[in-house]
């Protein structure tokens, strides 16, 4: 992975290719490539480094009118430019670019080589190539070559190839997203959405087992095995376009800042303040299946695991159910018992999310249904799960989430909301709950008025060979999420755990000047995180401290910041909002990119 781009039209392919290109950064990647099909050759150019170093290796102009594109995050084989796509098939007459991994691609690089046929790269993309090539050599045409191959592959794939004796672009999609954009006598294709906007509003997703050959003007879509498919037409919403970075200086602080605004786009409409309740029309959740399900499981990876988690919480403390949050690439492979009559929520910013699609097709097989929490309309977890709810955060740009963050929990606080009114939440507890929720906008931007202390934080963070982050109850969650974001950006390594847990082993780090982050709001465990702080303070810890406004807890910190009161189950709403500064500043200050932290990726295709 990460991302792709192509075009076939009838203006120059290379400024498009790179436009797409850029506009696909927020996803994050170590190296670029373009190939362009002038009609006699296929030129191809990439490099090591980001589209701006692309750009600078590109001749001024390179004719052709069709062409493909890919920013690489490495999976198989260093980041060198002969591992970079495109990749060329030994003959030059195929070239592909491609995401996902191939799982069998050693016993096929083996089979290759016994032909004759070595790969220059270490990728497993390359095998693709040549096997194309051995299938063309043999007589088949562009379409049954890829046919061919694809049937014996084992893995994912998001595939878009150029032919040079022919005109054409074949695309293909197993587990990993590829989109086809219609324009007006033009054709683009891309791994996302955002990018296409630009250029049109009309796009086809294709599905698992698709194949497409793309003309300027039109295209076919069939199976592996030769069956026509009608496509079927989606328009993109103009909210998917690219956002505008504007006057921020990042992204991502752009994208903290939004949070207010967000997070009222994810609560209007989904609350009815009179009864008490959620109302997320989307799930399709009837009043028996609510009271009837005996439990809730929720699934995410990284930031979304952590908003997953601080569901269940808030499921058990409202509906007085069983809530279970899990890893979704641990969840599918540990054989977990399905009950067709629990709830399942799939939690994902991007909808992307390689492990959590496998997951989600794990409980589907053995009868449960699945309901989607992400951003990204039309994406393959909202298309696969077919009912959920939208959070509505807007376009992340940066790689470390934050607004999505505060929308998936708000979401998930609605449907608690819900879930309890059908079982043991009084109207009154509901009334007070969705009062609050609604204020937590409002609070937002209350807190970004006066941050508090942040760059006193700083200072001690910076200067740290690593930092514990301690929480109790909800905020135990809030603390992996503030620890993840730091060592996501600043690449300080970070330790997260309950405080009361603290004593059982993180405490033997603890050493004179160490930074350790509490985050205490005003619920009922706060006398007992208060006990965790005064034992790191005891080993000469210095200690940052997330409280509420006003409360007297505030002169135990070194470093005290506070952020405004809020109902006890919405503090994680106002709590992250610091750490997510705290991360933000504490990169800037150390140097480091924060929109494209190193090694990450925006959205996770491959398990």
């Amino acid at each position: 992975m990460c991302g792709i781009f192509g075009y076939f039209g009838h203006q120059q392919a290379l400024p498009i290719l790179v436009e797409g290109l850029r506009r696909l950064e927020y996803r994050g990647y170590d190296s670029t490539g373009v190939a362009v099909d002038n009609g006699n050759s296929i030129q191809t150019y990439k490099t090591v480094g980001r589209v701006a170093d692309l750009k600078a290796v590109l001749p001024d102009e390179v004719q052709g009118t069709l062409g493909i594109a890919h920013t690489r995050w490495a999976t198989h084989g260093g980041v060198t430019e002969v591992n970079t796509h495109p990749h060329a098939s030994h003959n030059g007459a195929i070239h592909l670019v491609h995401n996902g991994i191939i799982e069998n691609f050693q016993q096929l690089r083996r089979a290759l080589a016994s032909r004759g046929i070595e790969c220059v790269s270490e990728t497993d993309s390359e095998v693709l190539v040549q096997m194309m090539a051995f299938e063309l050599e043999k007589g088949a045409t562009p379409l049954e070559s890829v046919q061919a191959t694809l049937r014996r592959l084992r893995g994912t794939w998001g595939l878009c190839i150029l032919f040079r004796d022919h005109d054409m672009m074949i695309c293909a999609r197993n587990g990993s997203p590829l989109i086809i954009g219609q324009g007006e006598g033009e054709t683009f294709v891309s791994s996302d959405p955002h990018p296409l906007t630009a250029h049109t509003q009309r796009v086809v997703y294709l599905e698992d087992g698709d194949i497409a050959v793309i003309h300027p003007e039109s295209f076919t879509i069939t199976s592996t095995k030769g069956q026509e498919i009608e496509p079927s037409i989606t328009v993109l919403e103009n909210a998917w376009g690219e956002a505008e970075l504007g006057d921020a200086p990042h992204y991502m602080y752009k994208e903290i800042y939004e949070q207010p605004d967000a997070l009222r786009q994810c609560i209007a409409g989904r609350v009815d303040r009179e009864m008490g309740t959620g109302r997320l029309g989307g799930m399709g959740l009837d009043h028996s299946t609510l009271v009837q399900a005996p439990h809730v499981r929720l699934l995410g990876c990284g930031t979304a695991a952590y908003a997953a988690e601080i569901g269940q919480t808030l499921i058990e403390k409202m509906g007085r159910i069983p809530a279970v949050s899990h890893i979704s690439s641990e969840f599918r492979n540990n054989d977990t018992v399905i009950n067709p009559k629990a709830i399942y929520l799939a939690v994902s910013q991007s909808g992307e999310t390689a492990d959590t699609i496998s997951a989600i097709k794990e409980i589907k097989l053995k009868g449960g249904k699945v309901f989607g929490v992400v951003n990204v309309v039309g994406s393959t977890i909202a298309r696969l799960c077919g009912q959920g709810v939208y959070i509505h955060s807007g376009p992340e740009q940066s790689v470390a989430s934050t607004k999505a963050f505060t929308n998936m929990v708000a979401a998930l606080a609605i449907f608690s909301t819900q879930l309890g009114r059908t079982r043991h939440l009084s109207k009154e507890d509901g009334r007070d709950l969705i009062h609050h929720l609604q204020q937590a906008p409002h609070l937002m931007e209350t807190y970004f008025e006066d941050v508090g202390p942040i760059s006193e934080a700083v200072d001690l963070l910076c200067e740290a060979s690593s930092v514990l982050f301690l929480g109790r109850g909800l905020s135990a969650t809030v603390a992996k999420e503030g620890a993840l974001k730091l060592m996501e950006l600043a690449y300080i390594p970070c330790l997260a755990y309950p405080a009361g847990e603290m004593k059982h082993g993180p405490i033997a780090l603890l050493e004179e000047g160490s930074p350790v982050v509490i985050i205490a709001p005003n619920d009922h465990l706060k006398e007992k995180t208060l006990s965790a702080l005064h034992e790191v303070k005891a080993r000469g810890a210095k200690v940052i401290l997330i409280h509420e406004k006003g409360d007297s807890i505030a002169s135990e910190g070194d470093v005290s910041i506070a952020v405004p009161s809020i109902h006890p189950w919405l503090t994680p709403l106002l709590t992250v909002v610091p750490l997510q500064l705290m991360a933000y500043e504490t990169a800037l200050r150390l140097g480091r990119d924060v929109d494209r932290p190193r090694n990450l990726a925006k959205s996770v295709t491959v398990e």
